[in-house]
């Protein structure tokens, strides 16, 4: 999939059969980069072109926080950066316009070409697009230089490093558009200059809108025929429609073309994620040239969701298994390729998650086509994160509109998040969501809006601003214990069964060389010990209950993956947030995730948990299996074990008191599904004086709050 999406990119599909050559070319601009990191003593656009060595060879994606924003707290450079890349002016581009699209940039921007300012741009998440032709040397070399600063700001979101690192580079691809005078408007907001509405969507028909802006980089009016026609995945065309046009040079102009399907084939999540095409392209007058062409993905859908019912696709219940993603991964940071897109998605989909939260901003392009041809369904966000400066209303709204605008098309996303535990000053916070909401809905009037509070009640100030009510709940790791989630639900579902409520968030941390037998209901976050057990016993119990209740639209539970937090020492682990159900190498799979795989998915899953709990801290212990195929035979050192019964769900198998023999220990469980026999295995040590050390540890109080 990740081919064919670059290549529809670049090329457009071969299935269309022009002779033409299109006229929009886009190309990579990755290689070839130098760079040279701060700080610097004084201001560097003065002292440029003296630099003559010490500038590092790179290639895009790049950033330069990939291990200092890692693997110590508060200790990463936050500051300025400077890229450069020479190149030459290609003759036959000659009376083209041509583009720089940067995917990424972390997280300020002024871009430079041969010592101009050609354009500038504020915020680390959103792609942004500038016009560069007029600055190009016909003839001779051209210089690029890009200036990126990380340094957190009041005036544009997230304003600190605290929840997350905001890495700093050019980390996503950088791309060259070149177009005909006349084109597919590039600069609006980055967007694919196209926008696909759907209404009326139902399995008999549906109504589908392309709505399409045109730029005209001429002096003159012109005469031209916009076509737009849907095809089918396997290229065969459903429907067109061209409509001839006098375009003037007067400013971005909008055409609309509307298609009535009949019988469509809906897009149905996982089950059935299928995809059309809409091509839309530019002809001359008499139809022997391609002006331009751009292609976009249509899968039609219908969205909705009923108070304290649940999540309706296309007219059908459908369940929302919900996970949520940080972009970053060790030794990397954000500078990632299709590859790692591509691994955190096949982890996803693995676990059988449904929906996911790609929190706390908008993330690659590339990934939401990967949700749209595999059917999750997405929340996509802005990052107005965590604390309010009273400066940052303009970014904010700007970003929100760069997100909704470069991401219409995409039919997995089903919501725009407008902020995130964000608080007081209250009055200013809830006017600025109102704000998001209503720019929101003038830009996508179809899609529904959610903002997320930690508090857990309904009436908090700044509530009630969304169409959605999120709301990040931690039961038995920030507050309470881990059986108020059920009356906490319980009290909701009955004193407001209007409100449309998504637990967005919800877990524990999990060192996965923490290892205990001893767990209560609760956990001291601060304490440096983070137990893996823990984290199992907060995921068994959380999901359990949220299963028995359709109140909950969606639950998303935090993370998928182990993340960096640059600000944050905690659970003997500098500068990471261990919530993740795998950890930040993307190596080891804890226990929690196998949970939700027997729970979520339909491949057999048959696992025995506790598997690094290895050294046992009591004879009588408990032993726990998921097995989605049926009940599990378990065997002790060769003996059968007697009095398996049911745990949270029916994929939960317990036993309760199981007798270890000092030294060594070998547990099996097997299952005989569809004629084949699946098998797990763990070997635990017992030891009377590790018996002993945990009993005075414990009776000493060192895992207090438990």
């Amino acid at each position: 999939m990740m081919r064919k999406y670059v290549i529809a990119l670049v090329l457009g599909f071969c299935f269309l059969g022009s002779n033409n050559l299109l006229a929009r070319k886009v190309i990579a601009f990755n290689g070839d980069w130098q760079f040279k990191r701060g700080p610097f003593s004084e201001n560097p656009m003065r002292l440029v072109a003296q630099w003559s060595g010490a500038w590092q060879q790179v290639t895009l994606p790049h950033t330069w926080n990939a291990e200092d924003m890692q693997r110590e707290v508060n200790n990463f450079y936050e500051g300025v950066g400077y890229y450069r890349k020479t190149f030459t002016f290609d003759r036959q581009w000659e009376g083209k316009r041509l583009f720089l699209r940067f995917e990424g940039v972390g997280a300020n921007a002024e871009v430079y070409l041969n010592g101009q300012l050609a354009g500038t741009h504020r915020g680390g998440y959103s792609a942004f697009a500038i016009e560069i032709g007029k600055a190009l040397k016909l003839d001779g070399l051209n210089e690029l230089l890009v200036k990126v600063d990380n340094t957190a700001r009041p005036d544009v979101i997230p304003v600190n490093h605290s929840l997350f690192g905001v890495y700093g580079g050019i980390y996503r691809p950088v791309w060259l558009v070149v177009t005909d005078q006349t084109n597919i408007t590039v600069t609006d907001c980055a967007s694919a200059g196209i926008y696909i509405t759907q209404k009326k969507v139902s399995k008999r028909s549906a109504e589908v809108t392309v709505k399409v802006k045109l730029d005209h980089g001429g002096l003159s009016p012109t005469r031209l025929v916009l076509e737009n026609t849907i095809y089918t995945p396997e290229g065969d065309r459903v429907t067109s429609h061209q409509e001839p046009l006098l375009l003037t040079p007067q400013g971005t102009q909008t055409f609309r073309t509307t298609f009535k399907l009949n019988r469509p084939h809906l897009w149905q999540g996982r089950e059935d994620p299928y995809l059309y095409r809409v091509v839309s392209r530019l002809y001359n007058q008499d139809k022997t040239v391609v002006v331009d062409e751009v292609i976009q993905p249509l899968g039609i859908r219908r969205y909705e969701i009923v108070a304290g019912k649940g999540f309706f696709l296309n007219g059908e219940k459908y369940p929302m298994y919900g996970v949520t993603r940080h972009q970053d991964w060790w030794g990397l940071g954000s500078a990632l390729t299709y590859k790692e897109h591509d691994e955190d998605l096949a982890q996803i989909m693995d676990i059988g998650a449904t929906t996911i939260r790609l929190a706390h901003y908008q993330q690659s392009d590339y990934f939401y086509s990967r949700c749209d041809s595999l059917g999750l369904i997405v929340w996509a966000e802005i990052p107005f994160v965590n604390r309010v400066t009273g400066y940052e209303a303009e970014n904010a709204q700007t970003q929100l509109r760069e997100l909704i605008r470069q991401s219409f098309n995409h039919p997995s996303i089903y919501v725009w998040g407008l902020h995130n535990e964000v608080y007081q000053p209250h009055t200013y916070t809830s006017a600025l969501t109102q704000a998001l909401h209503d720019l929101a809905k003038t830009e996508d009037p179809d899609r529904y809006t959610v903002a997320v509070n930690g508090y857990g009640h309904t009436d908090h100030p700044v509530n009630q601003n969304a169409d959605i009510q999120g709301m990040n709940r931690y039961f038995g790791w920030y507050e309470k214990k881990l059986n108020d989630i059920e009356p906490w639900i319980e009290g909701l579902e009955k004193n407001y069964p209007w409100q449309k409520l998504i637990l967005s968030e919800y877990g524990a941390d999990a060192n996965i060389e923490h290892q205990t037998e001893y767990l209560g209901d609760a956990l001291n976050w601060s304490k440096p010990f983070y137990p893996e057990t823990f984290q199992t016993k907060t995921h068994e119990y959380h999901w359990s209950v949220i299963a028995k209740h359709p109140y909950i639209i969606a639950s998303y539970l935090w993370n998928m993956f182990d993340f960096a937090v640059p600000m944050w020492s905690r659970g003997g682990v500098p500068a990471r947030n261990m919530k993740g159900l795998i950890t930040f190498d993307r190596k080891t799979k804890k226990d929690a995730y196998y949970w939700y795989k027997a729970n979520w998915s339909k491949s057999p899953v048959l696992y025995l948990t506790q598997r690094r709990n290895v050294d046992r801290e009591k004879q009588l212990t408990s032993v726990t299996i998921y097995s989605n195929i049926g009940m599990p035979t378990v065997t002790l050192n060769g003996k059968r074990l007697t009095g398996i019964r049911k745990g949270y769900t029916a994929v939960h198998y317990l036993f309760g008191q199981v007798a270890l023999e000092s030294g060594s220990n070998l547990l099996k469980a097997s299952v005989v599904y569809q004629g084949k026999t699946y098998t797990d295995e763990v070997e635990w040590n017992y030891s009377a004086d590790k018996k002993r050390e945990a009993d005075t540890n414990a009776h000493n109080g060192e895992h207090a709050g438990w």
